[in-house]
Parts: C-alpha cells; structure tokens; sequence
C-alpha cells in the first residue's frame, strides 16, 4: 500500500509520523492532509535510508537542488561533490537530471549517498539512450519510456517529473505560434517532437493507467510537469499553460483514484503581479495538489543573477500558497552549475522559503528570527553565526576592526547602536 492508501486507511505510518516530528504537528494532522492529497510524503519503497519530508499545505516550504551530468560534463563523480554540497547546505530534495554518461549507474551512485527525497526525469533517460544510439527521436518507443520509469521507480526513486499534460492538440495549437520562446521545457520539448514525429498522443497521457500502475507498486509521487510553463514574461499565463494546467488537474484526481501521490509542478518566468493568481488556478484547478514551483524568476534580464530573480518569484509564489521550490542558480541560461553555484541556489532558494512561512506560519517560523534580533541586540556574534542561514558565508564575511574588541565590527565600530543606547540610557540586554 501506498502512503496515500494508507493513510485513508487512517494509518499513521513511521514516514508521517516522522514529518510531524520534524514539523512540529500533531501526526494526525500530517495523516489527514496526505489522505486528501493536499500533502505528499515522496518516499519509495525501495529507499530504505531514507529521511522523509512532507511537501503541502501547513508545512514548512520545502526547496529543491537540480544537479545531473551533461554531454560537457559526464562524470558521476563531479555530481557527487554536488550532491554533498547542495545536501551541506540544507537542501530537502535533490533530483539528478543527468543526460550524459552511463545514466543507471549515476543515478545509483547518488542514490546511495542521499538520505534526502531523491527525484528524476525519466524521459531524459530515454531521450539520452536513443540519441546515444544515433537513433531520431522516432526511435524512442513507449515501451521504452516506461521501461525507463520502472528502472527509476525500481531503483528507489521517491518521485518523478512526468509531462502527462502535453497533448497532441496542445501541441498543434503550439505550432501555430503565438509563443515568444516556444516550450522550454526540456521532457516536454522531447515529447512534443515524438509526438510530431508519429503523430500519436503523448503516451505519458494516453497510458497514464500504465504509469499509475508503476508507481503505485513502488509508492513513487508523480510531479505532473509543467511541458506548457512559460520560458519568458510575455509568454505568462496564456492559453496553452492554462490548457496544460486544466489537463493535470484532471490527471491529479485520477491519481489520487488509484492511490498514487501527486503533486503538480508550475512556472517558470512570471511577472511579479501573476505570480499569486498562477498559485491560485493551480490550487483551484487540481484540488489543492501541492504546488511545486521553478522559481518563478520575475525578468528575464539577469542571467548570472537568476537565483536573486527566483527568490524574489519564489518568495511571492510561497506566500501565495506553493508549497516547493525548485532552486535556480547564478548559472540558469548560461550552463551547468558548479558547486558554488549549487550551493548558492539552495540557499538563494531557502532565504525566500523562510521569508514566505514567516507569514504562512507566523510565529512559529519566526521564532528562529526573533531569536537572531536578540543575538544581535547582545552583540553575541556567536549566536548569530550559529543561526544564520549560512553560517559558513556569514563568519567568512564578518570584519572587525584592528584592535577592536569582541562586540565590535567595521560597519558602526564604536558608534554600535546597541552599545550606545545601553551605555547612555543603562538598558541592561536581555
């Protein structure tokens, strides 16, 4: 039995009540949300070291690091340093979209080392092999296709992005034009081109039972893919990722039917006055489905500071009600992350996380907040580096001046604020 199933089973399983733990909640109210849908815990069967999070509605937002080779980059070993990095600085799920090399392999090696939800796109898989076979996109079969999804969910994968929602007739309707960049989406582009290339329905759509099948047997969540989601600002919101979205809201209640968890993944490039209507039509259309955003980034003028526009959408997006954020790194648009780039997406990502629970969760996120007012207000660096986001940055950044004393640094040196006011008026700090 699945999470879900389990759950409306009104079973409290070690996954969810480990979530609660973690979210300081009442495992209770960790089992109702999955029986309804509106929290997914990713957590295949086969991942037995496995650390679970819940991703939805109530609970803290959660962030995701991308890492994967590239036909530049094959080696598995470079991923792994990612992998490690992205996990050091607190990222909650990592998915490896890894196109290049010995793709089973790979994913296995990062596997193992991965306590964290692991996530993947299995059409990336079966794109790669046909092309590493000289062989046109027409070669890359269903059978394929789903063989490639059994491989994942076989091996542990805890959830996969699956772009069920492109159509033929979306696709039609794409050719016509209209779109200033067209589809981005790397899975859907793959799809569309095969189903141009046969003229057939997306399989992922028309064999979705197929899918459901595989992964209610290994407990795998679907993250229904955005194929449509906007690649620039003035392709926001218009028909065709409206139409996509009203597809997987269809998809998320079949889903649900057979016992499979979901969620359902969003934009993309969205201006800053779209971002809260884009959550909720998606809350709308698919049943209150946890959300799972790229981004949003807000322009599309910034490359190299993509993950400032990101956090900047994502912070909006959450405070709206999405519920996972997919890290953007200084290098989107530009190629492949390094391992600073890792780093700085994941924490780009869990700055605008935190900001959008301090008014989603109130207080109890801002605990941790005020916590740091009072570390600084005694002037007891310690503590605040201990608190910090990133303590590491925080103590590398830190200047006192020469000669100085412990409560100093350079930015007000003897004109401390808090120092003068004890000082002058004698209020003790607490």
């Amino acid at each position: 039995m699945t999470q879900l199933e389990r759950a409306r089973a009104r079973e409290v399983t070690p996954e969810m009540a480990r979530v609660a733990e973690k979210e300081n909640l009442d495992s209770e109210i960790i089992r109702r949300g999955v029986a309804n849908g509106s929290i997914v815990i990713p957590a295949n069967v086969h991942h037995t070291w496995l650390d679970p999070i819940g991703i939805g509605t109530g609970l803290r937002i959660k962030v995701n690091a991308n890492i994967g080779t590239s036909s530049a980059a094959p080696e598995a070993e470079t991923e792994l340093v990612k992998l490690r990095a992205a996990l050091d600085a607190k990222t909650d799920t990592v998915m490896d979209l890894s196109t290049a090399g010995t793709l089973d392999d790979i994913r296995a090696v990062l596997l193992r080392e991965c306590p964290a939800p692991f996530g993947t796109v299995p059409v990336y898989q079966a794109g790669s092999e046909v092309v590493e076979a000289r062989v046109s996109l027409r070669g890359m079969t269903e059978d394929l296709i789903f063989d490639v999804i059994e491989r994942h969910a076989r091996d542990g994968v805890d959830f996969i992005t699956v772009h069920c929602g492109v159509t033929l007739d979306i696709v039609h309707t794409l050719r016509q034009g209209g779109r200033l960049t067209d589809i981005v989406s790397r899975g859907g582009t793959l799809l569309a081109c095969w189903m141009l290339a046969h003229d057939q329905e997306n399989p992922l759509y028309s064999h979705f039972d197929r899918l459901l099948d595989i992964a209610r047997e290994h407990d795998v969540t679907l993250s229904l893919g955005d194929g449509l989601r906007p690649g620039c600002l003035a392709d926001a919101t218009d028909s065709l990722q409206i139409a996509e979205l009203s597809v997987l809201g269809t998809l998320v209640r079949r889903a649900r039917e057979a016992g499979v968890q979901a969620m359902v993944e969003g934009p993309g490039h969205v201006p800053l006055d779209q971002i809260e209507a884009n959550v909720l039509l998606e809350k709308r259309m698919c049943g209150g489905a946890p959300f799972y955003v790229l981004g949003p980034l807000v322009t599309d003028v910034a490359p190299g500071y993509d993950h400032i526009t990101s956090a900047i959408g994502g912070a909006l997006a959450g405070m709206a009600g999405a519920d996972f954020l997919c890290y953007v790194t200084p290098s989107e648009h530009l190629g492949l992350p390094t391992l600073e780039d890792v780093r700085e997406g994941v924490m780009a990502s869990r700055i605008a996380a935190h900001a959008a629970d301090v008014v989603r969760l109130g207080a109890k996120a801002r605990a941790w907040d005020d916590d740091m007012a009072r570390a600084r207000r005694s002037l007891d660096w310690e503590q605040q580096f201990a608190l910090c986001i990133d303590p590491e940055r925080a103590r590398r950044l830190y200047r006192r001046p020469e000669g100085a004393g412990e409560e100093a640094c350079t930015m007000c040196g003897p004109y401390c604020v808090f120092k003068m006011f004890q000082e002058t008026a004698g209020h003790k700090l607490p």
